[in-house]
């Protein structure tokens, strides 16, 4: 629990003193720039990017100019002076409807965020029993669906502390592997050991092979992605003007560090054409361990990459469908029978069917022959789903800085304008490239790539909160009925 879930506790000196206004409490801006380093940054990623070797770097810094930096900067002004996040940001700001369709992107992407995780999580645990599964589609179907169903059981008890697992994960499954696997490799390359990828000046770019060739960097935006969730604590600065720049600026660097190096220590070891995109971290992990001749190690990294990765699936499982939740039960968006709570009073039937569509999406593993081109489409769908939400977030930053310019804000962030018009044309571009089948995709048959993608994300990200939308009946606003319980 950090500094500002503390209440204030009421100073001696009877009940007057009891009465008085709780001193604010604060947190430092380093605490903030660590908070938002542990909920972005990770090591699933560092496969897809290791494919371009040095090129990696270029990107990944160029997404975090469009994109980061924009989507940090806007979202801790709108978070300063607008309580109840994106849905209320895009209402106050476009309208209700829209901000309904913001908040159904911001929960629905988490439908296809699970299988491409959990995908990660079957290919890496593979390494702890028998490294072959990491390739098998019926091996990782079996492990979505066992730990999503798991995931889904405990939260619909309402089990609390689980935050604790995702906290701690930054040092359990990011920072120390990280470290481990950065170092080793810089070893192997100190003992005179060649780098599987070239190193040198002339390949800091991407190799230009066709707009197919940099669809990967797509990807690179979802790994940003979140930063609107940790604006909401810029109101707990003591100087937010000042003070918030510092921790992304400091978090941009940390995300940054995470990123790029372990791609780069991946590249040194595994050559790309056999680099897996799920088991790309284990797969370098079991050839560095191998070389040091300490091969036991690589099963005891696999249980600390999957406890991390597990632990924060289950933090986040309840949260966005929660918000959704919320909304639907003020406005009427969705059946009463999605609004039920248990009796632990959690979601479980919005869990339930987001389970259910999960599922399907977990037995694809198996029918598809390469769990590679798999886990990309489910990110890409992912992604593709989550930038509509940030296209609406930028279009209301705007809106309200001009309808509402008096509004009280507790940050206001420089050249607004501006910062929403590269974040959105960003956003819309890496949108409309996801169509665009990378040269890693190896079906051959670009038409099926685009009809599950642009099915996936025009559909489950437009069409299913349209109908929602059009067929709503003023019975189904539940608020006044009940308050939601925060579990």
């Amino acid at each position: 629990m950090s500094a500002m879930d503390v209440p204030a506790r009421p100073a001696a000196g009877g009940i007057q003193a009891a009465t008085r206004a709780p001193a604010k409490a604060y947190i430092t801006w380093v605490a903030l720039a660590l908070m938002t380093t542990s909920s972005v940054a990770s090591l699933r990623a560092a496969p897809t990017m290791a494919m371009y070797g040095l090129a990696c770097v270029f990107l990944y810094l160029l997404p975090a100019v469009v994109f980061l930096l924009p989507t940090s900067l806007v979202s801790a002004e709108l978070a300063s002076g607008w309580t109840g996040g994106v849905y209320n940001w895009v209402s106050q700001g476009l309208s209700k409807p829209l901000g309904f369709l913001a908040v159904w992107c911001q929960f629905a992407m988490t439908i296809f965020y699970y299988p491409s995780l959990l995908g990660y999580v079957a290919s890496t645990l593979a390494y702890v029993f028998n490294p072959p599964l990491a390739s098998n589609g019926l091996w990782t179907a079996a492990v979505i669906m066992v730990c999503y169903w798991s995931g889904v059981w405990i939260s619909s008890r309402g089990t609390k502390g689980v935050a604790g697992l995702a906290s701690a994960g930054l040092t359990i499954g990011t920072l120390i592997p990280g470290a481990i696997l950065l170092t080793l490799c810089a070893i192997f390359l100190g003992q005179g050991n060649e780098s599987a990828a070239p190193m040198d000046a002339a390949h800091l770019l991407p190799a230009w092979t066709g707009l197919a060739s940099l669809v990967l960097i797509v990807n690179n935006f979802l790994s940003y992605s979140g930063m609107e969730m940790n604006a909401v604590h810029v109101s707990s600065l003591k100087n937010p003007g000042r003070e918030y720049p510092r921790a992304m600026f400091m978090a941009m660097g940390l995300v940054l560090a995470i990123f790029i190096l372990p791609a780069l220590a991946i590249s040194w070891v595994v050559p790309a054409e056999q680099l897996s995109l799920t088991a790309g971290v284990m797969q370098a992990f079991d050839a560095v361990f191998a070389h040091f001749g300490a091969q036991w190690m690589t099963p005891l990294i696999g249980i600390m990459l999957v406890t991390a990765s597990l632990g924060g699936m289950l933090t986040w499982l309840a949260g966005p469908s929660k918000g959704l939740l919320m909304i639907s039960r003020q406005e009427g968006y969705l059946p009463p029978f999605l609004q039920r709570l248990n009796k632990f009073g959690v979601q479980q039937n919005i869990l339930v069917t987001q389970g259910v569509i999960t599922t399907v999406i977990a037995l694809l593993y198996a029918f598809i022959p390469d769990v590679s081109s798999a886990y990309w489409i489910f990110s890409v769908i992912t992604t593709q789903v989550y930038l509509i939400m940030y296209l609406l977030m930028f279009l209301a930053a705007i809106r309200l800085r001009r309808t509402q310019p008096d509004h009280p804000r507790g940050y206001r962030a420089p050249m607004l304008v501006g910062l929403c018009g590269v974040g959105f044309a960003a956003s819309l571009a890496a949108l409309l490239v996801g169509f665009i089948p990378p040269s890693q995709f190896e079906s051959g048959n670009s038409g099926i790539y685009l009809l599950i993608v642009g099915g996936g994300a025009l559909g489950l990200g437009l069409l299913v909160p349209y109908l929602f939308y059009k067929l709503r009946k003023p019975s189904w606003k539940t608020a006044e009925a009940e308050e939601v319980p925060v579990s």
